[in-house]
């Protein structure tokens, strides 16, 4: 058990927003809104899964929809808190703390948002270990656990409670009322048993997170140690640096989808790389040939300081590395593969794991 002051919230943000390969919003925009309800309630507390009693109950809160526009709707302050009510009351239970649903820039801050303003400890865990763009997309999915009963609201204020017959068709109706609402709003979604979080979660994402952020932020190393150290803690790999020469962009069906095209530096001048995402990076292809595949994590960063790149922040000329990182082992299972693979977002490819990729490209 810990605390989370404004130190550890300034390294979550960076953290999550690199583990959010592209999606989970804009970490500048999370950052400030964890910052001033810890500033607002005093700091967090921290819990390991292994801490918390099985029996317990624990909701998360997230942001659904298209993270691209969070930068002209920006959240009124009160649906998180609303939201995350709204199900513990619908449920009839006492909620013993919250989580994150993924990591990413505004969805790993807004469960901080929800633990402080009403005293709840943050538990160490999330249901993905990075970010995915449906509901479903979740290591709780996985094991059986269902995502409803859920509640979603908006920041006008409407708010509904939601049960389905499985967790594809929470994904398939939530959409529609996320579109309607603006193309993004706010769950609380796949209640658990503190059991259930023992088993079913990605452990001590949080905790990964701050340690990310804590290297990226660093001013003691120069960038060579600071990306050395990076792909050591998060046992990655570097695939490419290079100038984004174009940006294919839209916003369908409540979804960021597109493609953003790298031409390659110095010993990588006559190469080019293109990354397919769907609010989060999906594929990553070098001269027409995967290098990194769905549910692998694929992040943008920055060429010099290594500050993650979102969907939403890609533009003409600005210079990046392309990174990549196995993702949690529930995701390579045959469920996992059935559920996040490339073949679920429509692409003609097998999955196989990065690091196979990122040897075979060294041969």
């Amino acid at each position: 058990m810990r605390y989370l002051d404004e130190q550890a919230i300034e390294n979550i943000a960076v953290g999550a927003a690199f583990l959010g390969t592209g999606g989970g919003g804009d970490p500048y925009i999370g950052k400030m809104m964890a910052l001033s309800a810890i500033k607002e309630h005093g700091p967090v507390q921290l819990l390991s899964t292994d801490e918390i009693d099985a029996d317990d109950f624990f909701i998360p809160a997230a942001m659904m929809g298209a993270p691209s526009v969070l930068v002209e709707k920006f959240p009124k302050g009160d649906e998180f808190v609303r939201v995350f009510q709204k199900l513990g009351r619908y449920l009839g239970k006492e909620v013993k703390g919250t989580f994150p649903m993924e990591a990413g820039g505004v969805n790993s801050m807004i469960p901080i948002v929800v633990a402080a303003q009403l005293g709840l400890p943050l538990i160490d865990c999330d249901g993905m270990g990075r970010a995915f763009p449906e509901l479903q997309m979740v290591t709780f999915h996985l094991n059986g656990i269902s995502s409803t009963p859920m509640a979603i609201t908006d920041e006008k204020g409407n708010i509904g409670i939601m049960e389905t017959i499985d967790n594809q068709w929470t994904e398939r109706l939530a959409r529609v009322a996320t579109v309607e609402m603006g193309a993004s709003s706010l769950v609380s979604i796949y209640p658990c048993t503190g059991s259930e979080l023992q088993t079913a979660s990605v452990q001590n994402i949080v905790t990964l997170s701050e340690k990310i952020g804590k290297i990226i932020r660093s001013n003691e190393q120069d960038d060579t140690d600071k990306l050395a150290d990076l792909l050591t803690v998060t046992n990655g790999h570097h695939l490419f640096s290079g100038k984004i020469v174009d940006v294919e962009r839209g916003t369908t069906g409540g979804f960021n989808r597109g493609c953003v095209t790298i031409d390659g530096l110095g010993e990588m001048a006559d190469e080019q790389v293109q990354v397919f995402f769907q609010n989060e990076n999906l594929i990553a292809k070098k001269n027409g040939q995967p290098i990194a595949l769905t549910p692998d994590l694929i992040c943008l960063v920055d060429l010099e300081t290594l500050n993650p790149v979102t969907t939403e922040g890609l533009k003409y000329g600005k210079r990046v590395r392309v990174l990549a990182l196995p993702c949690d082992p529930q995701w390579r299972t045959a469920k996992g593969l059935e559920t996040v693979g490339p073949r679920y977002f429509g692409y003609d490819l097998d999955y196989v794991p990065v690091e196979e990729l990122a040897q075979k490209e060294a041969r």
